[in-house]
């Protein structure tokens, strides 16, 4: 004998997607929040769902009123240097430089050359650079101050700069800065002149071991026209001399300070 459906089951079957259907518009839609007012919702109820459209906010409350922002709501970084463009004052900035809290890159010197670009990144504040942040001697040094060098060389072929050294030391100090670059604007206005640089020391210690230090010392003079003036290393020589040619008398303190200096040396005689 053949099963029948009940016609009672059927109905109920065929009415059942139009129950569903009602019911759909008696049930609210969900609201969308939106904290920051940026464009993308909170979407609070599914706020770990990132993974469909509409996106939602990853940043719902950081966002300042006006940033502009990427799709999951959090303000956008052109230059991914970890600054937001909407605080970031130099938005161009290359991968991997160092910033300050304005997204810009350092400056240490102050010279308007960020650090990444400076091949004389230890300027002295207020004085005048190239592009690549280094000295620009012409500018730098006093006419008098040039003109004496200059006379010396010419009329001696060597002069003692006025660049001296701490005991037992071979950092130049700041001050002589002024005085190499004197020594540089002679070697730029006579470009086949060489130049050699002879350190020297007082009396105290070993002499071996004053060699090697006057040799760091004439080193150090010889780098910084190099670095800081942009003098080719091919027309400069570096030599130590130790304690053997005094110019003062080492028994005084006075004297063995003059005594810890360098001199330049022409390798040929300027014509007059």
């Amino acid at each position: 004998m053949r099963k029948t459906i009940p016609a009672a089951f059927i109905f109920v079957v065929l009415l059942f997607p139009f129950v569903l259907s009602s019911c759909a518009h008696i049930w609210p839609a969900p609201v969308l929040v939106d904290s920051d007012n940026d464009g993308v919702p909170d979407n609070y109820d599914y706020r770990n769902d990132y993974t469909t459209p509409p996106y939602y906010d990853q940043c719902p409350t950081s966002t300042p009123r006006g940033a502009k922002v990427g799709d999951w709501g959090c303000p956008l970084d052109a230059d991914r240097d970890g600054v937001p463009d909407y605080l970031d004052k130099c938005p161009g900035t290359p991968a991997g430089v160092k910033l300050d809290k304005d997204g810009c890159p350092l400056d240490s010197d102050g010279d308007g050359i960020p650090d990444y670009l400076d091949k004389c990144p230890d300027t002295p504040k207020g004085m005048a650079v190239d592009q690549e942040g280094c000295p620009l001697a012409a500018r730098v040094q006093p006419s008098g101050a040039v003109s004496a060098v200059e006379t010396q060389i010419v009329e001696k072929g060597r002069v003692t700069l006025n660049v001296e050294f701490d005991f037992d030391k071979a950092v130049i100090k700041k001050k002589f800065h002024d005085e190499i670059g004197n020594l540089a604007a002679v070697m730029k206005k006579y470009t086949d002149l060489k130049i050699t640089i002879e350190g020297h020391t007082d009396n105290v210690g070993g002499l071996t071991y004053n060699e090697k230090l006057s040799q760091r010392r004439a080193d150090a003079v010889k780098k910084y026209l190099v670095e800081k003036f942009g003098i080719e290393d091919s027309r400069l020589t570096a030599k130590g001399y130790g304690p053997i040619r005094p110019i003062e008398s080492n028994a005084t303190k006075e004297g063995r300070q003059k005594n810890r200096r360098v001199e330049a040396a022409a390798d040929y005689i300027i014509k007059k």
